[in-house]
């Protein structure tokens, strides 16, 4: 593994974490940790172009995020009997392109505050024109900036968040502003998931606050109207959208440590057809 990404080893069942747009493998690492201490191993990956500058960002788009995806998929099926994979905001939309293009190495998904749109209450009503503007000349100019509550309710967890995006430190906190460029990149993602996800028969999780504050509770129910196959939403209710590092936190790694032993437990998940013996250690856990 490299960069900033991490490598919690335990069972054979293992869960990819993807962070977001803009966003860094911290804040993955708790819900990594919470599902590690229940037995499975994870791996959380760095997408192409993050934790450094917005000139790394700009290098890269979307298939380079989502190639990020799906080459840390393939080192942790090296390692594990079969994989499920859970990301934050934009994170979810390539969860579940990667469940779309790799229905037989997928076992199931985990949804975080999915952003097919950003219309949630802190969201300005000029910016839900952005996938038009983003298509003239002056879009690709145009950064969207971070703003309060910076997607978190918890206001210790929040001015921590703040501080390293002040001080520069993307590799921690992510960037302060989003570029036009890589909005539109996300905006094209987001375009081909929708189209997908009738298809996607993989169990999926979605897990997302009613008070998210950058991404609406359309997001979670367009999921699930839309999807496929089996479909578990799970509404929280004292978070903003970074539901992985606030307030309710041990709530979303509760959640989908119960959701993935189901799937296990019902021999869905592994590649072979047999359920290894390490998931009834990772439900025992679980419950």
């Amino acid at each position: 593994m490299t960069g900033k990404g991490f490598f919690y080893p335990g069972g054979r069942s293992g869960v990819l974490l993807i962070h977001g747009l803009t966003g860094t493998p911290t804040e993955m690492k708790h819900i990594g940790k919470g599902l590690a201490r229940r037995g499975f191993t994870v791996y959380g990956v760095q997408l192409a172009g993050h934790c450094g500058s917005e000139a790394d960002l700009l290098a890269t788009g979307w298939e380079d995020w989502y190639r990020s995806t799906e080459s840390s998929m393939s080192v942790l099926r090296s390692c594990v009997d079969h994989v499920f994979a859970a990301g934050l905001s934009m994170g979810a939309i390539l969860a579940l392109h990667l469940a779309a293009e790799h229905p037989d190495k997928i076992g199931g998904v985990a949804l975080y505050s999915t952003s097919f749109w950003y219309d949630g209450w802190s969201i300005p009503p000029l910016a839900r024109f952005l996938p038009l503007l983003m298509r003239l000349p002056f879009g690709r100019r145009y950064r969207f900036m971070e703003a309060f509550p910076y997607g978190v309710k918890d206001a210790r967890i929040r001015q921590w968040v703040l501080n390293h995006m002040q001080q520069g430190d993307s590799s921690q906190a992510g960037l302060l502003g989003t570029p036009g460029p890589s909005l539109l990149e996300h905006q094209t993602l987001a375009e081909i998931v929708k189209r997908e996800l009738p298809s996607i028969r993989t169990p999926t999780l979605v897990v997302h606050s009613s008070e998210d504050d950058l991404t609406s509770v359309r997001n979670a129910d367009f999921v699930e109207r839309t999807h496929g196959g089996l479909v578990k939403k799970v509404m929280l209710d004292d978070s903003y959208h970074l539901i992985t590092i606030d307030q309710q936190r041990d709530v979303v790694v509760a959640e989908s440590a119960a959701f993935f032993c189901s799937i296990a437990r019902s021999g869905a998940a592994s590649n072979d057809g047999k359920r290894p013996a390490q998931v009834d250690s990772a439900q025992r856990m679980a419950e």
